[in-house]
């Protein structure tokens, strides 16, 4: 049973999710250095390459130096993954707070977890598996304006069909056999799913001739990278409010 007169204010709240939205992006930072960094190298290596072997024959010379090197870009790696993560966890926290009222376990712990999962398979996940990112020698830079517009409207529509799926478990009722309610879950979650994989358009930029298995390893990378920072959050904020929890007990009983 819930405690009474535990609830959280929403800056507590809050203060949780940013911070575990920090360490979050840190270590989505690290993950992505070690084992993402290596597979960048190769793919600039590769764009590099190909682009000394093009004639200038605009009169200028190509593999002119970069705004930011490499050194720097390293570096804003892990301020980029931490303000991505703080960013992140403070969502989490207002959905958190949003949904307070719809939740169906009184576990802030698990609630946090779930929200964090439902994150990560709607914004991350089904995103990925219609528009896998690409390493830097890959893609048109005439369409990029395009690809962006269309992966956020991925990502909204992802968040969308786990919303679904939610309420496809809520609408068979409470009373009805465990796979039962699955099975409209996952219902509701592969329509919204495919009809948006049908609709939106695809984008097939990558050249024959760039090494399948760069490519995957980097996707794979950078859906490591996600997967660590989602996964970082829905644990930390879950521990983190369960302290709360348990402290705010202790002090009951006292």
């Amino acid at each position: 049973m819930p405690l009474t007169g535990t609830a959280p204010t929403f800056v507590t709240v809050l203060l949780r999710g940013l911070l575990a939205g920090l360490v979050a992006g840190l270590l989505a930072g690290t993950f992505a250095y070690v084992v993402g960094e290596p597979h960048v190298e190769a793919a600039i290596a590769i764009e590099e390459a190909a682009t000394h072997a093009e004639p200038a024959a605009d009169g200028h010379q190509h593999g002119e130096d970069a705004v930011v090197g490499r050194n720097g870009q390293r570096g804003g790696l892990f301020l980029a993954t931490g303000l991505f993560g703080v960013a992140m966890g403070g969502l989490l926290a207002t959905a958190y707070v949003l949904l307070a009222r719809r939740r169906r376990t009184v576990d802030d712990g698990r609630s946090g977890l779930l929200l964090a999962a439902g994150a990560l398979l709607g914004a991350v996940i089904v995103p990925f598996l219609k528009y896998p990112p690409n390493p830097p020698a890959v893609g048109d830079p005439a369409t990029i304006d395009q690809r962006t517009v269309t992966y956020l409207l991925m990502v909204v529509l992802g968040l969308v069909a786990v919303w679904s799926g939610s309420l496809g478990y809520r609408s068979v009722g409470e009373h009805a056999p465990v796979w039962l309610r699955a099975s409209a879950a996952v219902g509701g979650f592969l329509l919204v799913t495919v009809v948006s994989y049908v609709v939106l358009p695809s984008f097939q930029e990558v050249p024959g001739d760039f090494p399948a298995t760069l490519l995957w390893s980097f996707r794979l990378a950078s859906l490591g990278t996600q997967t660590v920072l989602w996964t970082g959050i829905g644990l930390l904020f879950a521990a983190l409010m369960h302290r709360r929890l348990a402290a705010t007990g202790a002090r009951l009983a006292g």
